[in-house]
């Protein structure tokens, strides 16, 4: 008898460009979404393999749920530097909606150059650092679709 985990697809929802991939995707290769939230999205399709989870105002409400539930054999779909790495650290696998994935090998560079960031914005808070990120674009949606594709035909092997 095959004991293997169908993946489940985690969305951090709240400011995530690729939903509508991700449901097309997941549809396609049979797997569960949970869509995390701070507030009830409306646009969150009403199906019985998409499950939405509101979880409050906090801070990291949405993080720390995500963390808290993903693990091995899961994807991970955030831009959220520190929550890529503590979902990395569950054995997740984590890609961000450029299709850039977040692995034990590059996560310690990302939360460097993140934090780095955040430092130089803080001392010189007049001043643009960083110019922040660049738009999303047709080819950043492309690539994501592409890693979300390859990640769950490897999961699913």
């Amino acid at each position: 008898m095959d004991t293997a985990r169908v993946p489940i697809l985690y969305i951090d929802a709240d400011a995530c460009p690729v939903k509508d991939e991700c449901y097309r995707v997941a549809e396609r290769h049979g797997v569960d979404i949970v869509v995390v939230a701070n507030a009830w999205l409306a646009s969150v399709p009403r199906v019985g393999w998409i499950r939405q989870v509101t979880v409050g105002d906090g801070l990291d409400a949405a993080d720390d749920w995500i963390a808290e539930h993903a693990g091995p054999g899961d994807v991970v779909v955030t831009a959220d530097v520190p929550l890529a790495g503590r979902c990395v650290k569950t054995g997740a696998t984590v890609l961000a909606p450029n299709g850039r994935g977040f692995t034990a090998d590059s996560i310690g560079m990302d939360l460097a150059v993140r934090n780095l960031m955040t430092d130089l914005r803080a001392a010189s808070p007049t001043e643009r650092v960083g110019g922040g990120p660049r738009p999303f674009s047709q080819k950043d949606r492309s690539a994501f679709l592409q890693a979300l594709h390859e990640a769950l035909v490897k999961l699913k092997r």
